[in-house]
């Protein structure tokens, strides 16, 4: 068995499944809550994904790209692996650039009397997280398409 591949596929799998969940099922639902409410679960959300993430994304790229570059035959064609690495790191870009400093802001903000126009800047967010959710979707699948070609 490539214990690497293993790895590469079984992080990337959870942080890709994690995000689309998130973006899919959970934020269509909070989008509807009432301010208030709402803002405390983005908040809450950041106390769990903000430790997280802030590791797994690094780590996906690094295991990403050492994959690609010493990936066994089973996982099939190195350009699988390169493109994964790839979307994994657009991801990883796109959610540095614009989902952070986003998530700063929503850290501060006083849910009783959010700031003017708060609405837009968490919408900005949806849509650069459902970037990063198919992005990272994206990842899983070319690494599954090579494990299913090699």
């Amino acid at each position: 068995m490539d214990l690497l591949g293993f790895i590469v596929l079984l992080l990337v799998g959870f942080a890709a499944f994690a995000e689309f969940g998130s973006y899919a099922l959970v934020h269509p639902v909070v989008r509807r809550m009432p301010d208030a409410e709402q803002i405390r679960f983005e908040q809450g959300l950041l106390s769990t994904f903000g430790r997280v993430y802030p590791v797994l994304m690094p780590l996906g790229i690094a295991l990403l790209i050492a994959y690609a570059i010493w990936g066994g035959g089973e996982g099939g064609s190195s350009l699988w692996r390169w493109l994964a690495a790839g979307a994994w790191a657009l991801a990883t870009a796109t959610t540095l650039a614009v989902n952070v400093p986003i998530n700063a802001d929503t850290a501060r903000w006083d849910p009783r009397q959010p700031p003017e126009g708060w609405r837009g800047v968490r919408r900005r967010w949806d849509a650069f997280q459902g970037v990063r959710a198919w992005l990272l979707l994206g990842a899983f699948g070319l690494l599954a398409i090579g494990f299913a070609s090699g």
